[in-house]
């Protein structure tokens, strides 16, 4: 039963999929991004394509992954090219006699090169170049995508408790990442869903810090952005802050600013309402109080099978927002030479407003942390 609830679901979704590249001119498609390829078959390997045909669908592959893929795509097709047989040849057997009035392919994922031997391989077939045409479907999670997400940020959030409980003063930016990844492997994560910021004093103002040998004792405070990468490959996206000792007034002042402008902005989010509206919550607030100049990057985006995906909370993205999507909301003021302050949680579009799936104290009393 479980398996053909599954089977359903990928269908859908191709279905859904063949629809809409049928509006773009094409009744064939070559999918080369392996992020979409799992979204539309539930295979979770790479080096492989999904080609829709007119009338049937099949996954090109090579034999590593035979028998993974009939164990997770038993109703697709398959082409499974011999050793040294490229990639284009495989389609070039496929296509063989399919008569296509255009055959639409991922333009911001096929490399030159490909697309050079697929117009040299496969002549007399129009390539029609699209993208983004799966991006805009995965943008809505179906319920189990939902419950995948809730599960890594569940995850994220147990291995933050494990290592904020552990906290040293001599423990390094370098070893707290690496512990955070360790707890969510031993939770049932396939590791972070990207590698985890920690910085501490006026690190934290770099908004991209990579973590170095730095004892987190050499200042008081430290910012944490990390996530978990569930064991089926959805995300989580999370940022907090601790004052781990003194700070200025200054600091604590650009702390509670950004809980309020992350708070305004989350309060925006229901469906209807524009990207770009959400975005503008949180910024009003930062730029009334005088530091707009240090807020330098967009609200938020979404999270999927990506870390990075559609649609952005950012001025001048007029999507509007639907039921069903997951973003994050993460506003930022960053000093340079002082320190920065970024507080991050996930957050549902719901049919009637929305649902913050995280829940990690944030309150200015909740993140007060003593270093053994």
């Amino acid at each position: 039963m479980v398996g053909e609830i599954s089977m359903s679901r990928y269908q859908v979704r191709r279905d859904k999929f063949r629809r809409h590249f049928k509006k773009e001119g094409a009744d064939c498609f070559l999918v080369t991004n392996f992020t979409n390829v799992t979204y539309l078959s539930g295979f979770t390997g790479d080096d492989s394509f999904l080609l829709f045909l007119p009338d049937r669908e099949l996954v090109l592959s090579d034999p590593r992954y035979t028998t993974q893929l009939q164990q997770e795509c038993p109703d697709l097709e398959l082409e499974i090219r011999s050793p040294g047989t490229a990639m284009f040849k495989s389609i070039q057997k496929v296509l063989r006699g399919v008569k296509s009035r255009g055959i639409g392919f991922e333009s911001g994922s096929m490399s030159v090169h490909m697309h050079g031997h697929l117009g040299d391989e496969v002549p007399g077939v129009e390539w029609v170049p699209c993208n983004g045409l799966i991006e805009i479907l995965r943008m809505v999670k179906d319920r189990e995508e939902v419950q995948s997400i809730r599960d890594a940020v569940a995850m994220a959030q147990r291995a933050f408790s494990v290592a904020r409980a552990g906290l040293r003063g001599a423990e390094t930016e370098r070893a707290v990442a690496h512990g955070l990844e360790n707890q969510i492997r031993l939770f049932g994560g396939r590791g972070c869903s990207f590698p985890p910021i920690v910085a501490t004093g006026p690190r934290a103002a770099l908004p991209h810090a990579t973590p170095e040998s730095i004892p987190i004792e050499s200042h008081g405070l430290l910012l944490i952005d990390w996530g978990a990468d569930g064991p089926d490959g959805y995300k989580s996206d999370l940022t907090r802050v601790l004052v781990t000792g003194k700070i200025s007034p200054k600091l604590e002042r650009v702390y509670r600013l950004v809980l309020k402008a992350q708070e305004r902005a989350i309060r925006a989010i229901r469906p209807g309402v524009l990207c770009s509206a959400v975005d503008a919550a949180a910024r009003k607030v930062i730029a009334a109080a005088g530091f707009g100049k240090y807020f330098g990057h967009g609200l938020g985006h979404g999270i999927g099978l990506d870390i990075h995906e559609g649609p952005r909370l950012a001025g001048g993205c007029d999507r509007p927002l639907r039921a069903g999507m997951v973003v994050t909301v993460e506003p930022g003021v960053y000093l340079p030479g002082v320190g920065g302050v970024r507080i991050e949680d996930d957050v549902l579009v719901t049919r009637d407003g929305h649902t913050v799936l995280s829940d990690v104290p944030k309150e200015w009393d909740d993140v007060h942390a003593e270093l053994g």
